[in-house]
Parts: C-alpha cells; structure tokens; sequence
C-alpha cells in the first residue's frame, strides 16, 4: 500500500507539472524574441515543482520526472521495483495532463500558441538532433545534480529544498526553452507529443526520442559524477 501511495504522488505531481507548465506555455507562448510568455513559462515550470515538492515530497520524494527517478536510483535512493513504478505513474501523469489540456484546448477550441500542447523540438537549434542532445544532456546533468545535492543526507537545507530546485527549473527553462523547449523530463516530453499526434500534429512525436533518451543520459551521468564527488576518499 505504501508503494501504491508513492505511485498515485508521482501521478498527481506529473500531472500538475504538465497541466500548469505546458498549458501556461500554450496560453502565452513561448517566443523568445517576445520574452514575457517565455518568462511565465519558465517559471510555471518551476512553480509547479515547488508545488508538488512541498505537497507531495513528503510522500514520494517528488520526483514528478523519470530522470531524477533514475538518478535517485543509481545513487541507491531507491529500488528497482520502485524506480519502474515511478516511471510508469510519471508517464500515466503526464499522459493525463496532457488529455486534460486537449479537453481544454482541442475540444474547447482555445488557441494553442505552441502548436504543439507544449511539446518539445529542435526549431530552436535548427532541426539538430546532435545539438539537441548536449543541451538536453548538459541541462539535465546540471538538474538532476542539483537535487541529488539537496536532498544529500549530508546536507541540511531545512524546508528550503523544494524552493532551490523549483528556482533552479526556471533558471533552466529560461536558457532551455528557445533551444529544445526545455524537456529534462521524459515523460513531461512523452505526454504532450501522444496529446499532439492525436490532435493532428505528429511533428513532435517524430523527435520525442531525443527527449527520452538525452535527458536519461544526463542523469545518469550526473548519478554516477556525484556518487564519485560524495564519496569518501581513502585514507
């Protein structure tokens, strides 16, 4: 039962992070060269995470995304059984958010000023997969590292964790979003390309790989570079 609450947490969070970040990015859109919808997006995103750090953390730990699932994972944080969990519930949130976005959107027929329910793509590193990937790899690397140090059992940030990594997802979107659209979060990425190839536009899903599988290294790497960091030297 308890992994069960755990799931439904990651659920409610990955909802809440794709139905406030990519519905306010559908709202205002997310041009740089205008620079106020890129503003609110990058700090929907981030006040969404600060949300659901403090409203379901101390339930799931608040991952609400399936690379810090994976970083947590292999700097021991968590099992196996649970990381695949996480996951599945991540994907399923971000899947729901999504639905409920076309149900506003499509079926309501608001304007969609991303042309895509908030998905990622390359436009903004020219339609390049190898760009694409440094970005998403560097900017999840910088991420995922941040919260493996915040959450360190060898750090004390008292309650302002959820703060520090909320803040540090805006600063992340503000140099991200005219790039990738900023993804460090597969299922985040996932949801909105599915929600977009059923409304008609199959672009987004074309490239989702990218978006699964950068942010994935990213973490991995920044796991594996901060087990090595922490870890006691020898004598």
């Amino acid at each position: 039962m308890n992994g069960m609450k755990k799931y439904i947490a990651e659920f409610i969070g990955t909802f809440t992070l794709v139905f406030i970040g990519c519905g306010t990015a559908m709202l205002v859109g997310c041009d740089s060269e205008m620079g106020g919808g890129y503003i609110l997006t990058a700090f929907a995103f981030g006040l969404a995470i600060i949300a659901m750090a403090y409203g379901v953390g101390n339930i799931s730990g608040g991952h609400v995304n399936p690379a810090v699932s994976l970083g947590v994972l292999i700097s021991g944080g968590m099992t196996a059984k649970d990381f695949c969990g996480y996951v599945i519930a991540q994907i399923l949130g971000a899947f729901a958010g999504s639905g409920a976005l076309y149900a506003i959107f499509g079926m309501g027929g608001v304007d969609d000023r991303t042309g895509g329910y908030g998905s990622n793509g390359l436009g903004g590193v020219n339609d390049s997969i190898a760009a694409g990937m440094i970005v998403e790899i560097i900017l999840t690397f910088l991420f995922v590292i941040l919260i493996l140090g915040v959450t360190s059992k060898n750090q004390n940030h008292g309650s302002f964790g959820g703060l520090i990594i909320g803040l540090t997802l805006v600063g992340i979107h503000i140099i991200g979003i005219g790039l990738t659209g900023t993804s460090v979060n597969p299922a985040r990425s996932l949801g909105p390309a599915i929600i977009a190839a059923i409304d008609g536009n199959s672009a987004p899903l074309e490239c989702v790989w990218v978006f699964i599988v950068a942010p994935l290294i990213g973490a991995a790497l920044a796991a594996f570079i901060y087990k090595f960091l922490e870890g006691k030297d020898e004598e």
